[in-house]
């Protein structure tokens, strides 16, 4: 959801290792996850069964389905399991006020939850909407079909809210649903595929588990993939596919009015002690997204993963490929700031715009629009490999530090430029970023030399490796391969 700053030199473009495309080629392969549910032999009288041909007066067994999901998990107030038998259900469910629940396929049976046909009411609704629950697990179910084109309406496949704790949501696929609103430049076109909303400001949404989803094809607006937003702590995004939808892909926010006045900037509305590990992050792009039309083009605006405003928070071993921007830390809230991020062991390839980025990416200025936004404090960007991003080789780097950057450390990356310009690192005009640390780390630009490959750091830009050691005093046990 950002403006973008070009830096100050031109710059070009990537050739993804063939490793790392084969491996992301095989694991995305597959469009849908296998369900972790597993046949039960003996089940006990707290587990109904839900078939698209039931009646919901029926006993909820094999024989005698209900129909309705809604009506099982209404029946279970105590807890237990509600399995599906395969099929299409055009029904969304309401999880409020839950415990002890899982809804899940019935043995290896394929349900789908669809929301064609449906109206999509105004403000946030979702296929699964779950509030103020615990021990609660949705796993195994294909999500799709849940459209709008209104503005203001906001469609979701799962979405979380409230209190919740000890929730998982495992090995869904969620898919081919959002908002097709067509108004160039409206910020009020969204839609997420999984959400979590902590809008308690007493309790968080706490110990959230999203893990082994297909998330994909989706039409965001203005909105996420997949996203924890304001007070929520103790969550994990782990091993999940996410790809081809038009904004970005997994999101940790704080600052937005998710909670408002006098909790709005305070540590309660922010994403915060999570870990985004082991994903696969493919073809993000805000490419044809009306919410990011900007003066006559399209903003390729588009994270892989990106923490606006979040706290410690660790984001490793994941593969970011083809997407507008691979890892973002960043603050948009000008109140705000993303701090003790640790970013490591990821791989990030074939960027339009830039592998990594760090800091505000506009300091008021009026090539800004008069915006501020927020700061990049005491973060951590270490053993990641970068290469080949900069595909519109337009000057853009392979690491970005922005605005308000300050303590933030990039040691033991790998990082190789393939743009024409040889472009490793980038800075802003007029930077304000400062007390950040550089070392250990190997450089190489694909088509040039330790001579023409540029540096750029704290607002100013260097010819050659060794001018740019000599004159900021970084990089100084790092090496030009």
């Amino acid at each position: 959801m950002q403006k973008r700053e070009t830096p100050p030199r031109p710059a070009r473009r990537m050739v993804v290792g063939v490793a790392l495309a084969a491996l992301a080629l095989s694991v995305l392969g597959a469009t849908t996850p296998k369900s972790t549910a597993a046949p039960m032999r003996h089940r006990s009288v707290h587990t109904l069964i839900v078939a698209p041909d039931g009646s919901d007066s029926g006993a909820g067994t094999v024989g005698d389905p209900l129909r309705t999901i809604q009506a099982a998990v209404n029946r279970l107030e105590h807890g237990g399991l509600v399995e599906l038998r395969g099929g299409t259900y055009h029904q969304r469910v309401q999880l409020s006020g839950t415990s002890h629940l899982t809804i899940r396929p019935y043995g290896k049976e394929h349900p789908v939850l669809s929301g064609a046909g449906l109206t999509v009411p105004a403000d946030r609704s979702a296929m699964i909407d779950i509030e103020n629950s615990s021990d609660v697990t949705v796993t195994g179910l294909d999500i799709t079909g849940y459209r709008t084109t209104q503005l203001d309406h906001m469609p979701i496949g799962i979405y979380l809210h409230g209190h919740d704790s000890v929730v998982s949501i495992a090995g869904n696929h969620v898919h081919d649903l959002g908002n097709d609103n067509p108004t160039l430049g409206s910020f009020d076109i969204n839609a997420h595929g999984i959400a979590a909303y902590g809008d308690d400001p007493r309790r968080p949404i706490r110990n959230l588990r999203i893990s082994g989803n297909v998330v994909d094809n989706l039409h965001l607006g203005a909105s996420e993939s997949v996203v924890v937003n304001g007070n929520v702590t103790d969550w994990q995004i782990t091993g999940n596919r996410i790809h081809d939808n038009n904004n970005i892909g997994i999101d940790a926010i704080g600052y937005e009015p998710t909670l408002s006045g006098k909790y709005r900037y305070t540590q309660v509305n922010r994403a915060r002690h999570g870990l985004i590990a082991n994903n696969i992050v493919r073809r993000i792009r805000s490419q044809g997204n009306p919410a990011y039309w900007e003066d006559g083009s399209w903003c390729n605006c588009a994270d892989g993963i990106y923490v606006d405003g979040g706290a410690h928070i660790t984001i490793q071993h994941n593969i970011v490929t083809g997407s507008d921007i691979g890892i973002e830390v960043a603050a948009e809230n000008a109140k705000g700031q993303a701090d003790h991020v640790a970013v490591r062991h990821n791989q990030i390839s074939g960027s339009l715009f830039t592998g990594l980025t760090t800091g505000g990416y506009c300091n008021g200025a009026d090539d800004c629009g008069g915006v501020e936004t927020g700061k990049s404090l005491h973060n951590t960007f270490e053993y990641n490999t970068l290469r080949d991003n900069n595909q519109l080789d337009d000057g853009s780097p392979e690491l970005l530090v922005q605005y308000h950057a300050h303590h933030d450390v990039f040691a033991h990356n790998t990082i190789t430029a393939t743009n024409s310009d040889h472009v490793v690192y980038g800075t802003v005009p007029d930077s304000d970023s400062g007390g950040n640390r550089s070392d250990h780390n190997r450089f190489r630009a694909i088509g040039g030399s330790p001579s023409t490959a540029q540096f750029g750091w704290n607002g100013q830009t260097y010819s050659g490796f060794a001018a740019y050691r000599s004159a900021t005093g970084q990089d100084r046990h790092s090496r030009f391969f």
